[in-house]
């Protein structure tokens, strides 16, 4: 089944792009979508068998697939020079590899909390290091990080809301430094996304991520594809003049937060774009 992406064919067709956390959830879909558009693909993760698995849905046997704790400078150095051995160069990274659990602020333990500064901020910082020393920095390139909304805190989640903060002002300072080298380095914030990631928040949860969307100016959840479709912008020659930004795509949810004084009214006015067709709404939403 061939994912409908809303960009040319061959766009980048003679690139090679690396995913981190490309065995599910936004990862999964962005490889399709790259794949489509004509990417030779690096998936790195840390479980092979999920890493084996998009590689037979994307049918292409030339997909590199490398399985790598990220939190590891050893390991990172390890998958980078995997495909640099595979591919020979890397001309954009999406760094998407991640993850969280909630809990207040008093319930969390130093080896809490350092997993998840780990998993969000240091993996970022890593590979992205790691991709600029080895190729990028004689050759240009671009980066995408995939962060979270983290400028009005993150109650109940503040260890990750620290690594975010962390990984986007990293964003910032790496979109100055890397620019003589041809090289633009970018951030997207994904809102409430109806992916697979959210069948891994305890039961305590799920309300929440049920109803948030009464919250959302668009009235709805996002989907993996709208993700996608904002990082392949971003890798894009389109937005060759873009670098050091955040690029939002949570519906509005961001502005909405600060305002006390307006409810934005039911609507279904909003139609999601989903451009991919192995997408399954995850079970957490379907109750």
């Amino acid at each position: 089944m061939h994912y409908h992406s809303i960009f040319r064919p061959g766009l980048f067709e003679g690139q090679t792009i690396v995913v981190t956390g490309g065995g599910s959830g936004l990862g999964r879909c962005t490889a399709h979508e790259l794949r489509s558009l004509g990417a030779r693909l690096a998936l790195i993760g840390r479980t092979q068998e999920k890493l084996d698995r998009v590689k037979e849905e994307l049918g292409d046997p030339d997909t590199f697939t490398f399985a790598a704790d990220l939190r590891e400078e050893d390991q990172v150095k390890a998958a980078v020079d995997g495909v640099m051995r595979w591919g020979g160069r890397i001309d954009g990274l999406v760094n998407n590899a991640g993850g969280q659990f909630p809990a207040p602020l008093r319930d969390i333990s130093l080896n809490g909390w350092n997993a998840v500064i780990r998993n969000n901020m240091t993996a970022t910082f890593l590979m992205s290091k790691e991709v600029y020393l080895r190729c990028m920095e004689d050759n240009g390139g671009a980066i995408v990080n995939v962060g979270a909304d983290f400028e009005l805190g993150m109650p109940g989640m503040g260890h990750s809301g620290a690594a975010r903060a962390g990984q986007t002002n990293f964003t910032y300072t790496a979109s100055v430094e890397w620019a003589h080298s041809g090289v633009r380095v970018n951030s997207v914030i994904p809102g409430f996304i109806a992916s697979s990631g959210l069948d891994r928040y305890p039961e305590r949860a799920h309300d929440v991520l049920r109803n948030v969307k009464g919250k959302v100016p668009l009235k709805r959840h996002g989907t993996e594809s709208e993700i996608a479709g904002a990082i392949v912008y971003l890798l894009s020659e389109a937005a060759a003049y873009v670098t050091g930004i955040q690029l939002r795509v949570d519906g509005g949810l961001h502005n909405n937060a600060k305002s006390n004084f307006y409810e934005v009214p039911d609507h279904e006015r909003s139609k999601p774009f989903n451009g991919f067709p192995l997408y399954r709404v995850p079970d957490v939403l379907k109750k």
